[in-house]
């Protein structure tokens, strides 16, 4: 076996597992792993795949990568989600791979010279890892015995590789998998709530927040690696801070950020919409460099069924939310996810989410059909509807979602936008997002101009709306805002 072995990383799911695939890839490469693509020339010696565990067509996938990269003999590992929620029971049903879970993460290098030199792995057996930590968030110890990924302390005994993030400040290993002008920065891991679908907290385990210095610290370096846009990740950014005593540590920590010497933008997702207050929607809304971007888990507008999901809300409070939202920026993007077909889920309630979608003016908005999770209180409900019904039902909420976004669109038809250029499609032709347009999840906006890279912020006026795409126009004077 040579000095420096060769790996692939394969990450499928959210910007969640990006990040720890991208903590991964740190550990792996200070450890005397050279990265290698997974569709390029060079053969991996071992292709480790982060897998998504969330729905059924996300478990699928992971299956269908898992499957593809042992195609060419290749010696294939899992790991993320799908791997830590399923562990033995996993690597029964599925012998192509071998299979890793969290608390293998701090030795993944060790892990895969095991897989390479012929030694089987001894899969885990799954557990509800929100019993590795004490209920109460003041009560949770600093030392941890699970791994977490995103927390485990790192400390090299040697220099890290240029490119990899430096152990100093948050010692946690980062190198970079994709390039560009905008990076995922988490900012905590694993939820204390308990919706009745969702099977997240149990492998993902409590809420952890990183600490506020760690984050400013790797922003930093992230600045550094030419990354203009932090977008931060975690399964409920509203909580952040909750665990250190303090639940306002988000909006302090949300201009730190937003005034790292390079940083153009600072945007956070996956806010709980129960747990919005004042002060964070003030921060949102107003503090220079954060843009006003709210990505709200709503889920449904029902209040009924949502307190069947154990959730709270209900349409006028969450009408009452945006109308707040807008009055402090009324140009604020908005987007959110929703179940239907929830056990349970009458037309009146459909009737209820249907006028919420009219209502809300949401920039972007997307529906999932219901389905049982493995473990979840959800799945042990009375008033479940057959498949075709929830197709159905999904099939006519999309379409309605399509409408609505289109919209939305064409009322920023004439208004003006701040892009961030993210590539160049043709002379004078780029492609990037404004403001109230996440990475990956939402529309973008084409951009005509002259002399512009990837990376600069350029003002423009939306010409056209197509779908939730915008095309954009700068002045003839307008250039690249300066850095």
């Amino acid at each position: 076996m040579s000095s420096r072995r060769k790996v692939s990383l394969v990450t499928l799911g959210c910007a969640r597992n990006e990040v720890d695939s991208e903590e991964l890839a740190g550990r792996l490469e200070s450890q005397g792993w050279d990265l290698v693509e997974s569709d390029g020339g060079e053969k991996a010696d071992v292709v480790v795949v982060n897998t998504c565990g969330f729905i059924d067509a996300a478990k699928q996938d992971s299956i269908d990568a898992l499957l593809t990269s042992a195609e060419d003999g290749a010696k294939v590992v899992a790991a993320g989600c799908m791997a830590e929620r399923y562990g033995s029971e996993l690597a029964a049903e599925l012998p192509e791979a071998q299979v890793i879970g969290f608390d293998d993460y701090a030795d993944i290098s060790e892990r895969l010279d095991d897989v390479l030199t012929g030694r089987s792995l001894t899969p885990h057996e799954p557990r509800d890892r929100r019993t590795l930590l004490p209920i109460s968030p003041v009560e949770r110890p600093e030392g941890r015995q699970a791994h977490v990924p995103g927390h485990a302390p790192f400390d090299p005994a040697e220099p890290l590789p240029e490119g990899v993030a430096p152990a100093s400040g948050p010692r946690i290993p980062r190198r970079r998998l994709t390039g560009g002008p905008v990076a995922n920065l988490k900012i905590a891991s694993g939820c204390d709530r308990r919706c009745t679908f969702c099977a997240i907290p149990a492998f993902r385990g409590a809420y952890i927040s990183r600490r506020p210095d760690d984050v400013v610290r790797e922003a930093e370096w992230l600045a550094g690696q030419g990354v203009r846009e932090l977008f931060l990740v975690s399964e409920n950014s509203t909580s952040y801070g909750k665990d250190l005593g303090d639940l306002r540590a988000l909006e302090a920590l949300l201009p730190r950020l937003a005034a790292v010497e390079g940083i153009e933008r600072v945007r956070v997702s996956y806010l709980q919409p129960a747990e919005m207050r004042p002060g964070l929607i003030e921060a949102l809304t107003s503090t220079p460099g954060v843009v006003p971007y709210f990505d709200l888990s709503f889920q449904h507008a029902s209040g009924p069924l949502l307190r069947r999901m154990r959730r709270f809300g209900s349409r006028e409070r969450f009408l009452e939310l945006l109308a707040t939202v807008r009055e402090r920026a009324p140009e604020a993007g908005v987007r959110s996810n929703f179940i239907v077909g929830f056990p349970g889920e009458t037309e009146d309630d459909l009737a209820e989410l249907t006028a919420f979608l009219q209502e809300a003016r949401m920039d972007a908005v997307g529906v999932f059909g219901y389905s049982d999770e493995d473990g979840t209180e959800a799945a042990d409900l009375e008033g479940k509807l057959p498949d075709e019904d929830v197709a159905e039902r999904v099939d006519r909420l999309n379409r309605l979602a399509e409408e609505l976004m289109a919209q939305r669109s064409e009322e920023r038809v004439g208004s003006t936008v701040e892009v961030l250029v993210e590539a160049e499609l043709d002379d004078g032709v780029y492609e990037g997002r404004a403001a109230h347009q996440a990475p990956e999840v939402d529309g973008s906006t084409v951009v005509h101009a002259a002399g512009l890279s990837p990376g600069d912020v350029v003002t423009a006026t939306v010409t056209e709306a197509m779908g939730a795409d915008l095309v954009a126009e700068a002045s003839a004077s307008q250039g690249p805002a300066p850095r």
